[in-house]
């Protein structure tokens, strides 16, 4: 299945691929496009839009494009991702406070931004392992470790 979004990723658009591809659709392919663009190209192309303005895979109210994705698809039952999706929520929505480790998963996704702008895939790629070892760490404090 494809799944498109806006170009140069900020936390959302990195994130809700790595939970896709994880959880949802372990075969996604990801297509960045210019703003303007997303929603012609989502039809052209019959890809599921999402982390847009408008898109039912966005932001509504305080939360953010992943908790859209965690709820869409069920897995709010999963504490980690419970965990994790506040800290991303805190990270995408300028809200270091929310948990501990927003301000330093912001961090480290801008680090990766600033370095692979403007290949959006690369960036992807390479948050990948970051996104996969904070879903461990939340799995060991959703377990008391």
């Amino acid at each position: 299945m494809r799944w498109i979004t806006r170009e140069h990723p900020h936390v959302d658009r990195v994130a809700c691929p790595w939970l896709i591809q994880r959880f949802v659709d372990p075969a996604a392919e990801f297509i960045y496009a210019a703003t303007p663009n997303v929603v012609a190209e989502a039809k052209r192309l019959g890809a599921t839009v999402f982390d847009t303005d408008g898109a039912e895979l966005g932001h509504h109210g305080d939360e953010c494009s992943f908790d859209a994705v965690v709820h869409k698809h069920n897995l709010d039952n999963d504490p980690a991702l419970a965990l994790m999706a506040r800290i991303v929520r805190g990270a995408d929505t300028a809200r270091p406070q929310l948990t501990p480790e927003s301000a330093g998963l912001h961090a480290i996704l801008e680090g990766l931004r600033t370095q692979f702008y403007p290949n959006d895939q690369a960036q992807r790629e390479a948050a990948a392992p970051v996104f996969e070892a904070l879903y461990r760490f939340c799995q060991g404090q959703a377990a008391g470790e």
